[in-house]
């Protein structure tokens, strides 16, 4: 296995991800790395995504508003997507471990896991909403 190189940008953009709640897009993470590394291109920003998503160090979150979305929890949860303002969220405490069982019990093969995202308004948007 190759070891990579140390990078200032790429540890910048695991920090960052490390201590947000927010699901960024790359454009985002960009703007924020910028403001340390103001010579930081776009381009390296995505380089170093698809890097850590390959190592396993972020996670990419595709959830149908046309930009990935990264992750620095890597532990398996669940997310939650606003269809309203397209928010991603991490739904707290919640466990689906079981549903692997239930898909495997008429399937030949080995169910090693599974993805799940939930949809609807987040509280922002509910309260919006309501208040109109």
């Amino acid at each position: 296995m190759q070891t990579t190189k140390y990078s200032r940008q790429r540890e910048s953009i695991k920090d960052y991800l490390a201590h947000t709640k927010e699901h960024p897009t790359a454009d985002t993470i960009y703007l924020k790395v910028r403001e340390t590394y103001p010579n930081v291109s776009l381009g390296t920003i995505y380089r170093n995504l698809n890097l850590l998503v390959e190592q396993g160090e972020v996670l990419k979150i595709s959830c149908g508003d046309g930009c990935d979305h990264f992750d620095g929890t890597t532990k398996p949860h669940y997310h939650f997507i606003c269809t309203t303002c397209n928010k991603v969220m991490d739904l707290p405490a919640l466990s689906l471990d079981h549903i692997d069982t239930l898909a495997g019990a008429n399937f030949a093969g080995k169910i090693e896991g599974h993805t799940a995202f939930f949809y609807g308004s987040c509280p922002e948007c509910t309260t919006k909403t309501s208040n109109s």
